[in-house]
């Protein structure tokens, strides 16, 4: 069962289908990210060397094909972070970037549908 999911990207929105597994993986994903980059930033006051935090690079093929892509180093906190947004049919595609706080408001909102 899948229905439209809208991300409000920086300038406009874009609405596809997506299903509820998709969004809880998604969800789960992004969980992640957000621990890497709280942990990046804990970590830019002290003078300790830095080890990398991944790179978050989620996929999804369903109608259309999803890809949300950060990385956690260049950020200086969760709250100013910007994903890149790809997505993409037979016949067109959109990349553009998204604030990632404005991502995980769109993607509670539509999860709210199925609880």
């Amino acid at each position: 069962m899948a229905s439209q999911i809208t991300l409000n990207l920086i300038e406009g929105s874009v609405r596809f289908n997506f299903s509820p597994e998709a969004a809880q993986a998604l969800k789960a994903e992004i969980n992640t990210l957000m621990a890497n980059l709280k942990a990046v930033a804990a970590r830019s006051g002290g003078g300790s060397a830095r080890s990398p935090e991944s790179a978050m690079e989620y996929q999804h093929t369903g109608e259309v094909f999803l890809e949300i892509f950060c990385n956690p180093n260049i950020w200086p906190s969760p709250f100013a972070a910007k994903v890149l947004v790809t997505l993409r049919d037979d016949r067109i595609r959109l990349t553009t970037e998204a604030e990632l706080t404005r991502v995980i408001e769109d993607l509670n909102t539509y999860l709210e549908q199925f609880a």
